[in-house]
């Protein structure tokens, strides 16, 4: 009963400390240039750069390249699940680090302490922080697949100079998408010679029930880890970035 009692106490009293000391949102929104509206549509581009990050790590770094080519890999060695993708990821991830580590430093050297430390805007941060990217993006960006979105925004600016975000970004794309493919087209080669001789092998002789991948499998892992190919990949992923 004394719980029951106390229940309406406690209830007065939280309501009259309330009323006492009211909560305030504007004393957490200063005025002027951090009014609410502009602090809250600061906040929803925060956090709407946070929810597309995962696509911005695709489109403006060397991850695309990476993940292709050790996709290919697993494809060419006619494994359907090793390495997994997990781990195929995460080395993509983390040679992206290593790439992309100049750029990133720049970017927050010339950005975001800057921006962290209130001596610049957001908006000369946002060109402080997206200009080494650009560079990258302009360094490893075909000329052909440049000009062609800027066909696309009846543009006159020359790919040589600084192009738009939404004209880089797309060219940039279908550049790294090319030559992913073109390195993938390198690696299976081998891995297909080695099928084809595997079935002519089995043909030849009389075998006809055994399937040519029960030879070509260990045939095309021993020839990889003959080769150090995980060095030898690796190394060219990262040399084809002047790294």
């Amino acid at each position: 009963m004394k719980v029951f009692l106390a229940v309406p106490v406690i209830l007065a009293w939280t309501s009259q400390a309330l009323g006492a000391e009211s909560f305030d949102l504007a004393a957490l929104l200063p005025a002027g240039a951090g009014s609410a509206s502009g602090r809250l549509i600061q906040l929803l581009g925060a956090l709407t750069v946070l929810s597309v990050a995962p696509g911005l790590l695709v489109m403006v770094t060397s991850f695309t390249r990476f993940a292709i080519a050790f996709s290919f890999l697993r494809t060419g060695l006619g494994l359907q699940s090793t390495p997994a993708n997990l781990i195929l990821i995460s080395l993509s991830l983390f040679m992206t680090f290593y790439v992309m580590a100049p750029t990133g430093e720049r970017a927050w050297e010339a950005g975001v302490r800057p921006l962290l430390e209130g001596r610049i805007g957001e908006a000369e941060a946002f060109e402080k922080i997206t200009d080494p990217f650009r560079q990258f993006m302009l360094a490893n960006v075909r000329e052909k697949d440049l000009r062609l979105f800027e066909d696309f925004r009846r543009t006159n600016a020359s790919p040589s100079k600084s192009p738009r975000l939404d004209v880089l970004v797309p060219a940039f794309m279908i550049s790294e998408l090319r030559r992913g493919f073109e390195i993938g087209f390198l690696i299976v080669v081998p891995f297909l010679a080695i099928d084809i001789v595997a079935s002519v092998l089995t043909m030849s002789m009389g075998m006809m029930m055994l399937p040519p991948t029960t030879i070509a499998l260990p045939a095309k892992v021993l020839f990889f880890i003959l080769i150090d190919g995980w060095n030898l990949l690796v190394g060219s992923l990262v040399r084809s970035y002047g790294g």
